[in-house]
């Protein structure tokens, strides 16, 4: 009986920790909307990778980062700076096909989903 009872647990663990998963690749599957997972922020974005570029210089002059390294080429970009409270934040793109980049954000080594969206914001306001 405790076997059954734990195996019965095990099972209802798994099961609810799929949902997550599920939704997370049906999003993924649509190639569209915003996905956070493993402490960084994913979105493919309707723009060519120079438009994008600019627009995340635009979001972290505005948002006063301190830039620590810059790096950029004809198929990716990459942007680490320090943030509030010496949170380091981290931001790719890649160029995922003709006017479609693929944003990442991540701010420390934990991740915060709430500034995460607000830089992802700022990015997008800026095209």
């Amino acid at each position: 009986m405790k076997k059954q009872l734990a195996l019965l647990s095990l099972v209802s663990v798994c099961a609810l920790l799929m949902q997550g998963c599920a939704a997370l690749v049906v999003g993924a599957a649509a190639g569209t909307g915003v996905a956070y997972f493993g402490a960084e922020l994913k979105s493919n974005e309707p723009v060519s990778l120079d438009k994008a570029w600019s627009a995340t210089e635009k979001a972290v002059t505005a948002l006063q980062f301190t830039p620590v390294q810059r790096k950029k080429d004809a198929l990716a970009a990459y942007y680490e700076g320090i943030g509030a409270a010496d949170k380091r934040i981290t931001i790719k793109l890649k160029n995922t096909g003709e006017k479609v980049t693929e944003v990442r954000v991540r701010v420390g080594t934990l991740g915060d989903e709430n500034l995460s969206r607000t830089i992802l914001n700022k990015i997008q306001s800026g095209y």
